[in-house]
């Protein structure tokens, strides 16, 4: 296969969770513009069902849409199901959910710290878990977890956060060796400083403009759209012998 079709990803299905808006919006646009079939959720309906209908009418394809907290087993169950039930496999998992409850230590609750991990751990976990049968079975697969600049280095006022993403990562290398002979490549890609929704409410803080100044060697916040190019490439064959590694998207803020 030559050069640029090994990014193609025309025939497969992939399954994006929290990819109604950030980053899991565009790492859907950048997948279904190489090809496949996607698939997103929400723990809101509402969101997926107008963000599955805003991709379609931007990208010219049917997306579907569900709704799922990806930290309830039998919700991340029943979404395996009814993905695999409607598109008739899933090649690609994009593990994306995820939340941040920023604070320092003293002031956050254990309940604050429990909540982070059950999303950001719990649930990449336990969509892992559900669709590697699937995979195995097909002797294929792609599994995408977001861990994040902070998987590696850390930032005061982020203890869940960090310590979440921390595990994200930890658990795709070790996931990496037990799927290895299974035709399922895993890893973590970690995005650096981007303006989502979550970033946003701190973005405009002079403290927080001279941080990234100082953190980023490109001195800037990254636009949505420069992870696509990492998710097509670990989702597609191009990364065929890629697996237990962390990609990061950061600017640079890793190589300090």
């Amino acid at each position: 296969m030559p050069g640029i079709e090994l990014f193609r990803l025309d025939g497969r299905v992939a399954l994006i969770t929290g990819g109604s808006k950030g980053l899991g919006y565009n790492m859907a646009s950048g997948l279904l513009s190489a090809g496949a079939d996607v698939a997103i959720c929400s723990r809101h309906g509402e969101e997926a069902d107008q963000a599955a209908s805003q991709l379609s009418n931007e990208c010219g394809r049917p997306v579907r849409a569900y709704e799922c907290d990806v930290s309830n087993e039998a919700e991340v169950e029943n979404l395996v199901s009814q993905t695999i039930g409607d598109l008739g496999k899933i090649d690609i998992l994009i593990a994306n959910a995820g939340i941040n409850i920023r604070g320092e230590i003293d002031k956050l609750t254990p309940g604050e710290f429990q909540e982070v991990m059950n999303v950001n751990v719990t649930g990449v976990w336990l969509c892992c878990r559900a669709v590697v049968p699937h995979m195995k079975k097909a002797k294929y697969g792609r599994i995408i977890a977001l861990g994040s600049v902070l998987s590696a280095v850390g930032v005061a006022y982020r203890t869940p956060y960090a310590s979440s993403k921390g595990a994200v990562a930890m658990m795709a290398k070790t996931l990496a060796l037990e799927c290895a002979g299974d035709g399922i490549t895993v890893n973590a890609l970690c995005p650096g400083p981007f303006l989502t929704p979550m970033n946003i409410p701190i973005a405009d803080k002079e403290e927080t403009k001279k941080f990234i100044v100082g953190a980023v060697p490109l001195a800037r916040w990254a636009e949505l759209h420069e992870i696509e190019g990492a998710a097509i490439f670990l989702a597609s064959d191009a990364s065929s012998y890629v697996t237990g590694t962390t990609l990061f998207v950061d600017g640079g803020w890793t190589a300090h």
